[in-house]
């Protein structure tokens, strides 16, 4: 089993470009049914039917887990039998026939024009490396709509000062170019002047650092959104991802096109982007209010 799970490893890496971190969750989700599996009707992998499926779902269930990470955990298995079907080393795919279990979609609360406002107002005061530092990933984050991970991925050279674009490196490697406004243009180049004072290895160009020159992990980063938008927010989700959600319905809300929405983000569909919009469900309807001709009233 070790050698089939190690080639499933290198699929995702070299053939998918998954993450890491999406490498790890998938390779857990396998080893997760593989112990059900030994603690239970004691199946080998390659003789695992629907019905074997099937119980381990129910497991998940008893165990606790909500709907929407059942379905992550199925979709890692899944990939892993499609990989392995792939291979003809299992005639029938066991998860053929798993449907995906009902989850009630949760609207994210992204924060207010104000509340981003006060932030970075609060922000702006700092003038040492570490008050620039914590300035330029709020920045990053509401500017660019950037997912945590490529925030961390960023480097130095992915900042065209000329172009006034920035390179980011998104899901699966997948590249693309967003527009650098004039703000981040300019704290960018403050920061990295900065970033200039510090001891550092010449070839050490990612862009994020500590003030000792290291990089910084997710955990920082959320540590970091969460202490400066709980001083001004009283939202109960305050992550970095809100933050991107925030970005979005920001440009929806003032006009921006969704499509063009979704080439920012890096989505791969539109399906992805449309979550969106129910976010700006009041700001649609108060267009709908002031355009239509039957909504005015005297």
């Amino acid at each position: 089993m070790n050698a089939d799970l190690q080639k499933y490893r290198d699929y995702l890496q070299f053939e998918k470009h998954f993450s890491d971190r999406t490498i790890l969750a998938y390779s857990r989700d396998v080893e997760d049914f593989l112990q059900f599996l030994s603690q239970g009707a004691d199946l080998s992998y390659l003789e695992a039917d629907y019905s074997a499926v099937r119980a381990w779902v129910g497991d998940l269930s008893e165990r606790g887990l909500s709907n929407s990470s059942i379905n992550r955990k199925t979709s890692g298995l899944k990939s892993f039998y499609s990989f392995l079907h792939r291979l003809k080393l299992v005639e029938e795919h066991p998860l053929k026939q798993q449907q995906s279990l009902r989850v009630e979609k949760k609207i994210q609360v992204p924060f207010s024009t104000a509340e981003v406002d006060a932030v970075l107002q609060r922000l702006s005061r700092g003038t040492d490396f570490e008050a620039v530092r914590d300035w330029v990933v709020v920045e990053l984050l509401y500017a660019l709509g950037l997912r945590r991970a490529e925030l961390l991925t960023l480097e130095v050279g992915d900042l065209d000062f000329f172009s006034d674009l920035v390179k980011i490196k998104g899901k699966r490697n997948k590249l693309r170019l967003v527009p650098m406004i004039a703000p981040l243009k300019a704290l960018l180049q403050k920061y990295l002047a900065l970033r200039a004072t510090l001891d550092l290895d010449p070839n050490f160009k990612v862009l994020i650092i500590s003030k000792n020159g290291n990089k910084v992990g997710e955990t920082f980063v959320y540590r970091l959104i969460n202490n400066y938008f709980s001083q001004v927010s009283s939202k109960e989700k305050k992550s970095p991802h809100v933050l991107r959600h925030t970005f979005a319905t920001h440009l929806l809300n003032n006009g921006a096109d969704i499509n063009a929405i979704k080439e920012l983000l890096g989505h791969a569909s539109l399906s992805s982007t449309q979550v969106y919009t129910h976010s700006s469900l009041d700001q649609l309807k108060l267009v709908y209010q002031n355009a239509h001709p039957r909504a005015k009233k005297d």
